[in-house]
């Protein structure tokens, strides 16, 4: 049985160590292909499901100034840029500035159009009031690829790990 917790610990500590090393490259580079594969499908009219909310949601935060045709190319522009940056990992301080600023304007619809997010507000989302939602673990990536862009890493307590 003490051979087995042995063999146990060593594969525990590969995989640990493996994590450790690749998982926020791999976060970030995940990360990076949503934003760049969302932000693509956008210049192709009706290949995106968030096209209508998007560009609605849009034209009301600009007070009717960007028309959906504009916009609508602006955020495919822009969320294929915060792809790149993120796949590439290259000014990551910038590319995440424009990811939470997006985020910021993703989540607006959930306040500015409750009928077409919500079937009852605020606890049953529509399948687009989901589409919105799901976008808090993007915001959370971010932050988490955030702590890094000085240096951070994921370390390993010993003291955790015995507990």
């Amino acid at each position: 049985m003490e051979k087995l917790d042995t063999m146990y610990q060593q594969l525990d500590e590969q995989i640990t160590s493996f994590m450790r090393s690749y998982g926020i490259t791999f976060l970030r580079i995940s990360l990076g292909i949503i934003f760049f594969w969302f932000g693509f499908l956008k210049f192709f009219p009706g290949l995106s499901p968030a096209d209508q909310i998007a560009t609605q949601t849009i034209t009301t935060l600009t007070f009717g100034l960007i028309q959906p045709d504009v916009s609508i190319i602006i955020l495919a522009a822009w969320e294929t840029l915060i792809g790149l940056g993120l796949i590439l990992g290259k000014y990551l301080r910038v590319i995440l500035f424009l990811l939470f600023a997006q985020m910021l304007g993703t989540m607006t619809p959930l306040i500015l159009f409750p009928a077409e997010t919500f079937t009852r507000f605020p606890y049953a989302p529509t399948l687009e009031g989901q589409y919105i939602i799901k976008n808090l673990i993007l915001i959370s990536a971010g932050l988490v690829v955030g702590a890094t862009v000085r240096g951070g890493r994921i370390t390993e307590s010993r003291t955790a790990v015995e507990e």
